[in-house]
């Protein structure tokens, strides 16, 4: 839940005063501002115009105050900006000309109500079942990627998955900007940086990927892959570090495929014929999330990758497929069972659970 006095002491003392019971709305997740009259809200799910006008002077002057704590910048040299509010808020910001004419906010408040895997049962997003037999993959380290598009629920499954790792494990988490939060004893976050003035100082988010990977992690979460960083995530779950991440794709499938491609970018020397079997070997489940067209979040699909490849096509099975009524049990079974047995649990009992 944001942190409502916080965002009044970052907005209010402009016309900003009247984005203010939106902020402070519990069931409003997103705000955005494409035009001084449009000014959109999202809630339950759904996006809303509002009757809110505001000056594109009180835009440029509350994201300047925004921006402050975070010691990031955004003007013609820098167009677009991330960064975290004091109140766990993620603000995005993009200026003409990158836009056409006017200054483009986005404000995401994170006010999901789930913090572990029960509560997205208990939100309908996922059935028990599948929800323990996610427990059991998180207890027993299977490397998990979860997918879905821009505001799916991502962030949030993820978040969930990792209340389920064990106390006694060190988890460090790398992300754009900072979204996860979590209780674990032994954590630590790192976001990235962009450059200063001076073209200097910048720290991408592969590099982070490099420096978790001398902390020595129990797990390794970056928060979302989206380009080469994705090669050194590959190489870290293929040496034995379980870890997770999220991606943006619109199917579990192609995720899959998406984690194919994604590594290339990180040079020429890096080859399709060595990139498909890593992905194969080091990834065990994919978790799709959507939403559906009341705005209910849940989860699509679970599939199981073997560890085999069929000509360039990584071979997957359904554990969890989306039918009439909801999730239900697929055909498909986890290959890690040895990982399940060590861990004590029995894998077979949840996945024949009704």
């Amino acid at each position: 839940m944001v942190d409502s006095p916080t965002l009044n002491a970052t907005v209010t003392g402009t016309s900003l005063d009247a984005l203010q019971p939106y902020l402070d709305d519990p069931e409003v997740e997103e705000l955005w501002i494409n035009a001084p009259g449009r000014v959109f809200v999202l809630r339950r799910g759904r996006s809303e115009l509002t009757t809110t006008v505001i000056t594109d002077a009180d835009i440029r002057d509350a994201v300047e105050r925004m921006l402050e704590p975070s010691g990031r910048r955004v003007d013609l040299s820098t167009p677009f900006v991330d960064a975290m509010l004091p109140s766990g808020a993620r603000l995005h910001v993009v200026i003409p000309d990158i836009v056409r004419a006017h200054w483009a906010i986005n404000i995401r408040k994170f006010v999901a109500p789930a913090s572990q895997l029960q509560d997205l049962v208990n939100l309908g997003t996922m059935p028990q079942q599948a929800a323990d037999f996610l427990e059991a993959a998180v207890i027993a380290g299977l490397n998990i990627i979860v997918s879905g598009a821009t505001g799916a629920g991502k962030t949030t499954l993820l978040q969930c998955l990792l209340h389920a790792v064990p106390a006694r494990e060190r988890i460090v988490t790398v992300e754009e900007v900072f979204e996860l939060s979590l209780d674990a004893p032994d954590w630590v976050a790192m976001q990235t940086r962009p450059a200063s003035l001076e073209g200097t100082g910048e720290v991408r988010l592969r590099a982070l990927v490099k420096e978790a990977l001398r902390m020595r992690p129990d797990r390794l979460v970056v928060g979302e892959v989206r380009q080469e960083e994705a090669l050194d995530l590959l190489l870290a779950l293929n040496s034995g570090h379980p870890g997770m991440c999220s991606i943006h794709a619109s199917s579990a499938r192609e995720a899959i495929q998406k984690l194919t491609t994604l590594p290339l970018l990180a040079g020429p020397n890096v080859s399709s014929a060595f990139v498909i079997p890593t992905v194969a070997t080091s990834v065990d489940l994919v978790i799709h999330v959507g939403t559906d067209v009341d705005g209910k979040r849940r989860v699509r699909e679970i599939v199981s990758l073997s560890g085999r490849v069929e000509g360039d096509v990584i071979e997957a099975s359904d554990v969890f497929v989306t039918g009439t009524h909801g999730l239900i049990r697929g055909t498909g079974i986890p290959l890690r069972v040895d990982r399940f047995e060590r861990s004590g649990i029995d894998i077979q009992r949840i996945l024949r659970a009704a």
